[in-house]
């Protein structure tokens, strides 16, 4: 079996090992959602993954809620992507652009009408520049602004592309708004959105389709979250669901799925008030055998489990989120297994270098 450190293609990108930088928010871009000169050094200190995938990135103005995060709907964010990406290829690395659109988590300081499958409200607190706000009612989307729903992640797809990016990520995970569209906790709809699972993964699909389209499939993936109770989505039958997801996908042919399943005893701040009673058994197994292309697994492993995982054939790939806060060098320590650096969660969303571009 292949190790951690074999390289690996997915689709038209050539990773020089397995090991995958997860998206993670880290709020170090402007006010106007640009990225900055401190995210230039900290992608190109990461890039000896095999492959980086960016934080979360806006598609649209609607899309994005989240204090001090980068877009990728304009001209000026594009341009200021391109260092970011120069940098990574310069040090032999590939990186990928997250497409995100939060939905019903954007807060209204942030637009003032946020959209979601149903009309519902995320639980607990939105991250504002005012500090922590409940989150308001967000509107159900009607059908006939799908398609300029579509449009946005086609054309941030583009953006993406111009920027330089090697590929992208659809953002369908974390009780975000294809998430929402996905679970039947939150998604009430009596149209063709709503319903059945066939339904209720119509939206996933048809933005697979609308990205493919505009940059191919061989440059597209989707992260999905099957096991977890996340920001208050969840599902009654999530196997059947996230299979159905798995084989939908595996028909648009995109680079790989990246699946995001939690572990029991696993500290998850987005799942501070949840319990390991909250998860679901683990639905990537049956998800793997229904997906007919690269699976990678994020699961917080460590280089030791990681390295199992390949062992078991389990996934294609490993991707580790928190270790790479911490251990730009993660490549290095894992193999030759030196302990990783503890990270300050303190300064995960702080706008200097501290607990940044300094470790």
């Amino acid at each position: 079996m292949p190790t951690l450190f074999d390289p690996i293609q997915l689709g038209a990108i050539h990773a020089s090992n397995r090991i995958v930088m997860a998206p993670m928010t880290r709020g170090r871009a402007t006010r106007d959602f640009i990225p900055t000169s401190l995210m230039v050094e900290y992608y190109r200190q990461r890039a000896c993954a095999g492959l980086i995938i960016s934080e979360g990135t806006g598609i649209s103005r609607e899309g994005l809620g989240w204090p001090y995060a980068p877009g990728i709907w304009n001209k000026e964010q594009v341009e200021a992507w391109k260092p970011v990406n120069q940098a990574v290829h310069a040090e032999g690395g590939k990186i990928i652009c997250q497409l995100w659109h939060m939905g019903r988590t954007v807060h209204p300081s942030f637009h003032p009408e946020p959209i979601s499958a149903s009309d519902t409200t995320a639980p607990r607190w939105a991250h504002t520049y005012n500090g922590k706000q409940p989150y308001a009612p967000a509107r159900a989307l009607p059908i006939q602004e799908i398609p300029r729903l579509l449009k946005d992640y086609a054309q941030a797809a583009k953006n993406a592309m111009d920027a330089g990016f090697d590929g992208v990520q659809i953002h369908a995970a974390n009780g975000y708004l294809i998430d929402e569209f996905l679970r039947d906790n939150c998604n009430f709809r009596t149209d063709e959105y709503g319903g059945s699972i066939e339904n209720r993964i119509r939206l996933l699909v048809e933005v697979t389709q609308a990205v493919n389209k505009a940059i191919g499939a061989d440059r597209t993936s989707v992260r999905l979250s099957p096991n977890e109770l996340i920001q208050g989505v969840h599902d009654s039958n999530p196997e059947a669901l996230f299979v159905a997801a798995a084989q939908a996908l595996s028909k648009e042919k995109i680079n790989f799925l990246e699946v995001r399943e939690p572990r029991p005893g696993e500290n998850n701040f987005i799942m501070a008030d949840l319990t390991d009673d909250d998860l679901h058994a683990p639905i990537a197994p049956a998800m793997r055998k229904n997906f007919k292309g690269h699976f990678i697994i994020n699961g917080s492993y460590n280089g030791q489990s990681a390295q199992q995982v390949m062992k078991n054939n389990e996934a294609d790939a490993v991707a580790f989120g928190r270790p790479y806060i911490s251990n730009p060098d993660l490549v290095a320590k894992i193999k030759n297994n030196i302990p990783f650096t503890p990270d300050d969660a303190n300064t995960w969303f702080t706008q200097g270098e501290e607990g940044y571009s300094n470790y």
